[in-house]
């Protein structure tokens, strides 16, 4: 029997509601065309990186309206979790949207929750197996991981560096950028120089990423320091992200320069 007091039952009976509404609402929102797109862009098919999700063909476009009255209505962070082990992509985003919209709201001066974002966090890390394509770490990792570790220890991410997860080890790297927005590089550095044997392409692609922005936002020279180390060795996506913004004789500089062996070496190309 529930004992506790009716209205408590009855908000409860609300959050949850709110829940499945929002899930009703994206499944409404489905368009097979379009999920046969997605499905291709984010390799779904056997052998590609998102073999076995489940796509139903919501843009992220039409899911942000779906999310926004949402972000403080204070939803159980519980129910969110439960969400989050949706077989399908499009309800794993909009709950990942939500939670890096809300993580947000946490770290804002006016509206500072240091427990709801610390809160956040610990279920983002219980759950990374549903973080589990470029997407959906792309649009919560920072907000979230990242924002935490603002003024902690950065220990965390050099073990999610380690992990056999493709997507682990991008949340490490994408987490970095909300450092960057604060003025700090070396995490970004530090872990660019962990993955130049990395075998995933989407590794690559990520760290250069990082790279260019560490440079273009904060330390061009720290840029030009690493790329003076490793240039050589980096996988030729990482390398041509991060010297995106260089000018192009700098460009062209880096990008000459004989491959050598070792680190970096014999990691195929994008």
């Amino acid at each position: 029997m529930d004992h506790r007091p009716e209205h408590s039952r009855h908000r409860r009976a609300a959050d949850l509601n709110a829940v499945g509404e929002l899930l009703e609402a994206i499944d409404d929102a489905a368009d097979p065309a379009v999920a046969e797109v997605l499905a291709r862009y984010f390799q779904l098919g056997p052998g590609g990186y998102g073999h076995g999700d489940q796509m139903i063909g919501v843009k992220l476009s039409s899911l942000r309206p779906l999310i926004k009255p949402l972000v403080r209505a204070g939803l159980p962070l519980e129910d969110l979790e439960q969400a989050l082990a949706s077989p399908v992509h499009e309800h794993r985003l909009a709950i990942l949207c939500l939670l890096a919209d809300r993580a947000s709201l946490a770290l804002k001066p006016r509206t500072a929750n240091p427990a709801e974002l610390a809160a956040i966090y610990d279920l983002y890390l219980r759950n990374t197996a549903f973080v589990n394509n470029w997407d959906l770490v792309d649009c919560s990792a920072a907000q979230i991981v990242g924002a935490y570790l603002l003024d902690k220890p950065r220990t965390i991410l050099y073990d999610l560096i380690a992990s056999p997860s493709l997507w682990e080890r991008r949340i490490a790297l994408v987490s970095t950028h909300r450092l960057i927005t604060a003025g700090e590089t070396d995490d970004t550095f530090a872990l660019a120089a962990l993955v130049l044997d990395d075998p995933e392409d989407l590794i690559h692609k990520a760290s250069g990423w990082m790279l260019r922005e560490a440079g273009k936002r904060v330390s061009p020279e720290g840029l030009l320091t690493f790329l003076d180390t490793y240039a050589p060795a980096m996988p030729r996506t990482m390398l041509s992200y991060a010297v995106e913004h260089l000018p192009p004789e700098t460009r062209k500089h880096y990008r000459s320069l004989p491959r050598k062996a070792g680190r970096g070496a014999g990691v195929p190309d994008g």
